[in-house]
């Protein structure tokens, strides 16, 4: 087994000072052949893509065999990358300069069963979002809404969202707009749109995450957790870091419900940061290069 047992937490037990969410079976140190950051977890939690502290490179990780297949070494690899509901197809952007050192984003695919890479978008200073549904790539650039087949596949419309100066945006059939539901005075990070469709998530600077309907409608706080990621469509998981201003010295992984129930999963000798989840698993990175499991259940 690649992965190794750190620590197993009694069945059912489960750290919290305010609620269960979810029960925590066990946390698992993934060995990892060099040090890296979680950017993805498969949806059959198979395998983890890795990247660089700063986001450059990568590279899949079998969880199983422990082989590892370098899908990039570009800049920004690593930033938001998407995976394919079967697990076949990964999404992901590559940052480049050009003569004038000015910064451009690409977008490609990969099919991680055949090898066979795809240019969805090239070099452009506009790639403001996308997202992955199925064979379809949904791309918004300079707020302008395109979709390509992954493969042979027909491209169908999904939803997206992205972000434009600070600002969050949505586009639904086509049509970008500006969401930011909690008005233009504050910047947006970490959205996305829950499992079913029917809600966004996202995370208001220095204030927190919060949770709507996909027209804006019907905010509510989820937490103070920062990088908030969906764990089902009532559940998400998130960190609490604590910094200097310079080093972040603290940091847990957390899940809440949406109507406020808040557990912490991980204790305070591991800084636990920028968690991924499908259902029964949460990966999760340290500062220093390390990876986990956490293994729940509901």
């Amino acid at each position: 087994m690649m992965r190794k047992v750190l620590f197993a937490l009694a069945l059912g037990f489960s750290m919290s000072a305010m609620g269960q969410v979810l029960n925590v079976t066990s946390i698992e140190k993934v060995n990892l052949p060099e040090q890296a950051a979680v950017a993805a977890i498969s949806p059959q939690g198979d395998y983890l893509l890795l990247t660089s502290a700063t986001n450059q490179g990568l590279t899949k990780l079998d969880l199983t065999s422990g082989q590892t297949t370098v899908l990039s070494t570009a800049a920004s690899a690593g930033h938001n990358v998407k995976i394919s509901p079967d697990g076949q197809t990964v999404v992901y952007r590559e940052g480049s300069f050009n003569d004038k050192h000015l910064r451009y984003s690409s977008l490609k695919s990969v099919n991680l069963a055949t090898g066979e890479s795809q240019v969805l978008v090239k070099p452009t200073r506009d790639l403001q979002g996308y997202a992955v549904d199925g064979t379809t790539a949904a791309i918004v650039t300079k707020g302008k809404y395109s979709k390509k087949a992954i493969g042979t596949a027909k491209a169908e419309k999904v939803p997206v969202l992205s972000v434009n100066k600070g600002q969050l945006m949505i586009t639904l059939n086509g049509k970008t707009r500006q969401l930011s539901p909690n008005g233009t005075q504050f910047s947006y990070m970490w959205a996305s749109i829950s499992p079913d469709g029917t809600k966004v998530l996202f995370y208001q600077a220095a204030h927190g995450t919060y949770v709507c309907d996909l027209d804006g409608s019907n905010v509510r706080k989820v937490g103070k957790m920062r990088a908030p990621v969906w764990y089902d469509d009532n559940t998400v998981v998130g960190m609490m870091d604590l910094d200097d201003g310079e080093f972040i010295y603290a940091s847990t992984i957390v899940a809440a419900t949406l109507d406020g129930t808040i557990q912490t999963l991980t204790d305070d000798a591991t800084i636990a940061m920028y968690p991924h989840a499908i259902d029964g698993k949460i990966a999760f990175s340290t500062p220093a290069g390390e990876a986990y499991i956490i293994n729940v259940t509901k």
